[in-house]
């Protein structure tokens, strides 16, 4: 099973593992986060990363990321470099977490897939409509 870890600016990481648990609260184990204060600098965030992968065990990990080309995700990025058990996918959304969660006993790389069809999902226009009526999808 692929552990998923959340990084993120602060306190969004934190926020993300506590709607996971809230919805699966099975998955305690298995969803974990590391928010990223400002006052942290890049080589203090991928020393912490690297850190927490470790005490996570060694297994495949799959980490989501907030914004890329932030510093959490330049983080993972040389994380997931060096670490061939690793696969990150940025623009984590609760979509995107929830997809995750449901599938942890994929294969990294279909989790991955998996993340990233159900945050790009996830993400749609919705026009007003009455509330007994449901919401109205505009779109293709």
């Amino acid at each position: 099973m692929t552990t998923l870890l959340i990084v993120a600016h602060a306190p969004l990481a934190s926020a993300l593992q506590a709607v996971a648990q809230h919805v699966y609260p099975d998955c305690r184990q298995g969803v974990h986060a590391l928010d990223v204060p400002a006052s942290w600098p890049p080589d203090e965030v991928e020393r912490r990363l690297r850190a927490q992968i470790a005490a996570m065990g060694g297994g495949d990990v799959l980490i989501l990321v907030d914004v890329f080309g932030a510093t959490p995700c330049k983080a993972a990025q040389a994380v997931t470099a060096s670490r061939p058990r690793t696969r990150l996918v940025a623009g984590v959304n609760v979509p995107m977490l929830w997809r995750s969660v449901c599938y942890a006993e994929c294969t990294l790389d279909e989790l991955a897939e998996r993340a990233l069809a159900g945050g790009q999902g996830g993400v749609l226009p919705v026009a007003g409509a009455p509330l007994d009526s449901g919401p109205t999808v505009v779109g293709p």
